[in-house]
C-alpha cells in the first residue's frame, strides 16, 4: 500500500484561468468578440472531445474554434484556427495558485495533474506553475477526456495509489466532481463562478484555492480519521 498522500488537480479552470485564456485568445481573430464567443466555444469543445476522444488537445482547440467561427460567420484563415493552441502557454494562473500548491507540498502532500490536454500543452504550462508535480496524466496518455473514468483509473493503477490517501481538487462539477464521486475519491470543488451545482457532490467546496491545504487536510482527516 502506498504511504504517500496525493492531491490531484484538474489544470485548466482550476489552476489556470481557462475562460480568460479562451476569450482573449479569440480576440486576435475576432476583435471585440472574445467574451461574446466564449460560451459558444464552451459548448463546442466537450462535443469535439466526445466525438474524438483520442485527439490531442491542441487539435481539439482548433476544431472547436472552427465550429465557433462557422456559427459566428467568421471567415478565418487556416492559421487563424490555431491561435488558441499558440497562446495556451501564456494563459494566466489564478493569483492564488502558486501559493496554494506550495502550501500543500509543505504540509506533506504529493501533487499530480489529471488534465484534459496533451503532453506538449501541459509541458508548456507547467513552467508557469513553478512547483514540482510528482505525476501528470493527460487525455493523450489515457485516450479519453473527462468525465470518462479512464483518467482517474490510469493514475490510480500506474502509481499504485490508494483512494484513502487521495484527494481530487477541481473546478468542473461535470468533468471532475461527478466522476470522482462515482469512483468514491475524496474531492474538493472549486466554485469560482458561483455555479448552482449540487454542493453535496463534493466533500468541501471553496470559492478559490485560498486556504486549500487546510481544506484538503480537513477532508482527509474527516474521511479517514
Amino acid at each position: 500500500m502506498s504511504e504517500k498522500r496525493r492531491v490531484t488537480f484538474d489544470c485548466f479552470g482550476t489552476l489556470v484561468d481557462w475562460r480568460h485564456g479562451i476569450a482573449t485568445g479569440i480576440e486576435p481573430v475576432a476583435s471585440g468578440r472574445g467574451w461574446e464567443l466564449l460560451d459558444v466555444y464552451n459548448r463546442h469543445e466537450p462535443q469535439v472531445q466526445r466525438e474524438h476522444p483520442a485527439t490531442r488537445y491542441g487539435d481539439v482547440l482548433t476544431e472547436a474554434l472552427k465550429r465557433t467561427a462557422t456559427g459566428a460567420e467568421l471567415d478565418l484563415l487556416e492559421d487563424d484556427t490555431r491561435v488558441l493552441t499558440a497562446g495556451i502557454p501564456f494563459w494566466p494562473l489564478f493569483p492564488e495558485t502558486r501559493q496554494a500548491l506550495h502550501e500543500l507540498r509543505e504540509s506533506g502532500w504529493n501533487l499530480a495533474l489529471l488534465t484534459d490536454c496533451d503532453r506538449v500543452v501541459i509541458g508548456e504550462t507547467r513552467r508557469r506553475l513553478r512547483v514540482q508535480f510528482d505525476a501528470v496524466v493527460t487525455a493523450e496518455d489515457c485516450g479519453a477526456y473527462k468525465p470518462a473514468h479512464h483518467r482517474f483509473e490510469c493514475f490510480e493503477k500506474s502509481l499504485g495509489v490508494t483512494r484513502d490517501r487521495w484527494v481530487h481538487v477541481a473546478q468542473s462539477h461535470f468533468h471532475d466532481m461527478v466522476p470522482a464521486g462515482e469512483l468514491d475519491i475524496a474531492r474538493v470543488g472549486i466554485n469560482r463562478l458561483d455555479a448552482s451545482d449540487d454542493p453535496s457532490v463534493a466533500h468541501a467546496v471553496r470559492p478559490d484555492l485560498s486556504d486549500l491545504a487546510a481544506t484538503v487536510n480537513e477532508v482527509h482527516q474527516k474521511l479517514n480519521g
